[in-house]
This record gives structure tokens, C-alpha cells and sequence, in this order.
């Protein structure tokens, strides 16, 4: 619809213009309503009116007013001379063909589509309105939540019309309420109330009882309007996770390997990790949607493997019997002799002359009875179950004693010659030995 009126007389002011609309508001509302349900209140003259004769009539195109003079002969003819153009979904009123008489008012509402919320629904409908509060009134007969839903345009709020020609509207935003003028379009009325949008923010027109402004929300003195402006901040943010993947463990048999000691770990496991991107969605504040946008498993777990023995372990064989002056457990007396010499007395004090003669005394002699007596408390036929170390070094397994003498299974002297070459091939001292055992809790 345009209208172009260059070739008549000059137009009222922006004060005078808005003096006629007050004036004929009531009977223009009456005029739209009765035309939307069909029957048209204004344009009673008779056919016979439709002449030549001059008139003074009142032209409203989408709430601008002006007073026209006329000689058309029907509405049809007057628009045709002020130059509008009436659409499909245009309203008129009274119709096009009605005969003109002075002080008739013609009224013209272009058809507006909008995108409207109705009972939590979104839709688009098409409107007759000149501004949003007639938007909202034409439309409460479809439900009763009703929300006109601005459109976007960057960070711009835009409406096809006024958003309260000529009155005060609530702009509710961030747990406040501003009053502003609501005969601009909608993006001024919220620079009016200063209020800025970004491109994620939800603007929405309602009536002020549905937004739930009240008198005691608004500015001290301040009338409650009849349409307010909501701006809802919305929030979207994406966010990621981070989450553990257990490892499997797979078990192998071996028959190199004593059936009554544990698992041993061949391969050890490692968890692995996938990484979740979720988008959340707030309003206000308020959490609306948790969405998951990818889940990308970003390492894979290693699989852990134990060695499970099946061997069976030999029964031991029975100790020789020994005389009196034979071997000696870590806290009796006797006399021992070993590839090195004879030595006497408990199996530790053996153990110190036989390190002494290698010149390990003082401190060395220390970490070397502190290692021992942890091992096996400095006995000669101290055995564990588990892994199947024997005697006073605690050798795994005890037949690698067998190298110092045959004798390894009851005589401490050569437990004890043994566990010292051991010690010096592989630490280099006692003091070596015991600084490993307590950092790993074997030597």
C-alpha cells in the first residue's frame, strides 16, 4: 500500500495530527473491530450520494490522520486520488464503493504478517493493526497467552508497526521495569528506555498484565501502560567435558610362572578419555536446554595384562639334620662354616664378622642388618609363600644360593656369602641396597 498525496493541500502537524487522532480514536477502534467481524459501522449515505459534490472528509492510512477535501463520489475514488493503494489483506472502511458524504471517516489498516506466540505456540498471522497494542487486541480471540515476537536484524528488535501509538509502554528487562514512549518504532522505544539487545536476546510484545507490570513495578508516579516491551537475555555457551574411560584387563596363563603366586602385571593399564562439547542455553539466568553437540573419544585405553602361573610348586625337600655346632636361626647361637671360612655365633652376628671381613662396618654394617631384618628378620629358613624368596637375603629363588654352596637351604654362612656378592655386584654396598629397598620396598 503507498500513498503519495504531492498534489493536494499541505498535511496537518505532527500536534495537529495527533489532536484528530485522540478525537476520533473511540469511533475508529468501534470502525476496525466491526469491520474485522465482518460489518462496517461508518459510509451510511445512499447511493445517490455518490456525485460530484465537494466534501470534507477524514482520511486515516495506518493511524496518520489528515483532513482531505474531495470531490470523489466513493471511497474507492478517494483513495484512487489520494494515492493509496489497498492490498489483498488490506482493511478498508467503509468499503471501496461506498458513497462519500462530509464528515465521513475513511479508515485504512495495511495487512502486516507477524510472528506471534500463542498459548506457548509459535506461529505468523496476519494483522490489520496500526500499532501493537491493536495487534494484541485483534488477536486475544485466538488464546489466551498472546506474544507478538520481534524480529532480528543484528542487534536490531524490529516490528511492522508502532508499538502504542501515542501512549507510555513498559519496557521490562534485567529484573527492572522503564517506562518509554511507545509511538516510535520498536528498536527507538528501547533506545528510549536505554536499553541494548545483542543478536541472542529474545524481544517479545505483550499486554502489561500478561508481562505482570503492576503500579508498584514502575517509576514512582507512573501510570501502568497498557503494552510492555520484554527483553529476555538469552545466554548460549558451549561447554566441555573431559571424562575418564576405565581400561579392561585381560588375564594370560603361563606355565613358567608357580601357580601360588600372584597375578603379575606383563602390561599395565591406562585409562583412556573422551571429550564431550554440551550447549547450554540460558534465559535469564535460568538454565532452558543442555544439548550434546559432539562426544569424540580423544584417547583410547590400553588394556592391562596379567600373567596368571599354572606351574605347580615341588614339595621342599626335608633339611638334613645338623648337630648342635650346625646352623643357627637369627637369634640362637651355633658355629657355621662356609666357602670363606667358619664363623660363629647367631646368624647376625655371622653376618657382621663376614661383612666386616669385606669392610663393611659402622654405617654399612647398619644398612645391611637393617635391610635383613626386613627381608626375613635374619633367618636361614625364613620363606614366602607368595613369591618364593628363601632365607636370609630373601633369594628369588632360593636355589640361586646354590652358587655359594650346596648347603644353601640350612647353613646362614652361605646364605649370608651369597647375599653379599649380591649386594656388591648389584648395589655396590649395604648402604646402597637399603637406600633402594626403601624407595622401592624390594632390592
Amino acid at each position: 500500500m503507498t500513498s503519495a498525496p504531492e498534489n493536494h493541500e499541505p498535511r496537518p502537524t505532527t500536534a495537529e495530527t495527533r489532536a484528530v487522532r485522540t478525537r476520533h480514536a473511540r469511533r475508529r477502534r468501534t470502525l476496525i473491530a466491526g469491520a474485522t467481524a465482518g460489518t462496517l459501522v461508518l459510509g451510511v449515505g445512499s447511493a445517490v450520494a455518490v456525485s460530484q459534490a465537494h466534501k470534507t472528509v477524514t482520511l486515516d492510512v495506518d493511524g496518520e490522520t489528515r483532513t482531505v477535501s474531495t470531490f470523489a463520489g466513493d471511497v474507492d475514488g478517494l483513495l484512487a486520488d489520494e494515492g493509496v493503494a489497498v492490498g489483498d489483506r488490506d482493511l478498508v472502511a467503509p468499503a471501496g464503493g461506498t458513497a462519500l458524504s462530509t464528515d465521513d471517516e475513511i479508515v485504512v489498516r495495511s495487512g502486516k504478517e507477524l510472528d506471534v506466540e500463542i498459548d506457548g505456540k509459535e506461529s505468523t498471522a496476519w494483522v490489520t493493526a496500526a500499532d501493537a497494542h491493536e495487534a494484541l487486541n485483534l488477536l486475544a480471540q485466538r488464546g489466551e497467552d498472546i506474544a507478538l515476537v520481534a524480529s532480528r536484524s543484528e542487534d536490531r528488535a524490529e516490528l511492522p508497526l508502532q508499538v502504542h501509538d501515542g501512549d507510555q509502554v513498559a519496557v521490562v528487562h534485567d529484573d527492572t521495569v522503564a517506562v518509554a514512549d511507545g509511538t516510535d518504532e520498536l528498536d527507538d522505544v528501547l533506545d528510549d528506555a536505554e536499553v541494548a539487545v545483542d543478536e541472542d536476546d529474545v524481544v517479545t510484545l505483550h499486554t502489561a498484565g500478561d508481562a505482570g507490570v503492576t503500579a508498584e513495578s514502575l517509576p514512582e508516579g507512573a501510570d501502568v501502560p497498557q503494552v510492555a516491551v520484554v527483553v529476555q537475555r538469552v545466554e548460549v555457551e558451549r561447554v566441555t567435558q573431559v571424562k575418564e574411560i576405565d581400561f579392561d584387563t585381560k588375564t594370560k596363563k603361563s606355565s613358567d610362572r608357580f601357580e601360588d603366586l600372584d597375578p603379575k602385571v606383563k602390561k599395565k593399564g591406562e585409562p583412556g578419555s573422551r571429550t564431550v562439547v554440551r550447549e547450554i542455553t540460558t534465559i535469564d539466568g535460568e538454565e532452558v536446554s543442555n544439548e550434546k553437540v559432539t562426544s569424540l573419544v580423544t584417547a583410547e585405553p590400553t588394556t592391562e595384562v596379567l600373567v596368571e602361573g599354572t606351574k605347580e610348586r615341588p614339595e621342599p625337600e626335608p633339611e638334613p639334620a645338623t648337630s648342635s655346632s650346625g646352623s643357627s636361626s637369627g637369634s640362637s647361637g651355633g658355629a657355621s662354616t662356609s666357602a670363606t671360612g667358619s664363623y660363629s655365633g647367631s646368624n647376625r652376628e655371622i653376618g657382621q664378622q663376614m661383612a666386616a671381613a669385606r669392610g663393611w662396618s659402622g654405617g654399612e654394617w647398619t644398612c645391611l642388618e637393617n635391610l635383613w631384618t626386613k627381608e626375613s628378620g635374619w633367618s636361614h629358613t625364613a620363606a614366602n609363600p607368595s613369591s618364593g624368596a628363601y632365607g636370609i637375603p630373601q633369594s628369588l629363588p632360593g636355589s640361586k644360593m646354590a652358587t655359594a654352596g650346596s648347603d644353601w637351604q640350612s647353613n646362614p654362612a652361605t646364605q649370608i656369602s651369597w647375599g653379599l656378592d649380591y649386594i656388591a655386584g648389584r648395589y655396590g654396598s649395604p648402604c646402597g641396597a637399603w637406600g633402594h629397598s626403601q624407595a622401592n620396598n624390594w632390592y
